[in-house]
């Protein structure tokens, strides 16, 4: 089975046993997550499909958090010719990985 769930501002494709690598979320690790703003759901054969407007009625797609970090670092660069401006800048966008159950 697989379902379209919407999490973080994005839309991701799951199905069961999944890693997923989503925007950061306010869980311990090892807890449980439960996403309830499921696009769309199906079977593996393509049968059964429930389209949600927006979201699918009672639908729930659970998973737990594997772990917490942060991605690697993205510079960014001002640069002015001539007059000896620049400036670096970096930022680390933090992620929770969840396995989908």
């Amino acid at each position: 089975m697989y379902s379209v769930i919407a999490t973080g501002g994005k839309q991701y494709l799951v199905k069961t046993g999944d890693l997923l690598k989503i925007e950061k979320l306010p869980v311990a690790e090892g807890g449980k997550v439960v996403f309830d703003k499921v696009l769309l759901t199906a079977n593996d054969d393509g049968s059964d499909v429930k389209i949600g407007k927006p979201y699918v009625e009672g639908a729930t797609v659970e998973a737990t958090l594997e772990k917490q970090g942060k991605e690697r670092t993205l510079r960014v660069e001002k640069f002015k010719n001539k007059v000896r401006y620049h400036k670096v800048r970096g930022q680390r966008q933090r992620f929770s990985q969840v396995k989908i159950k």
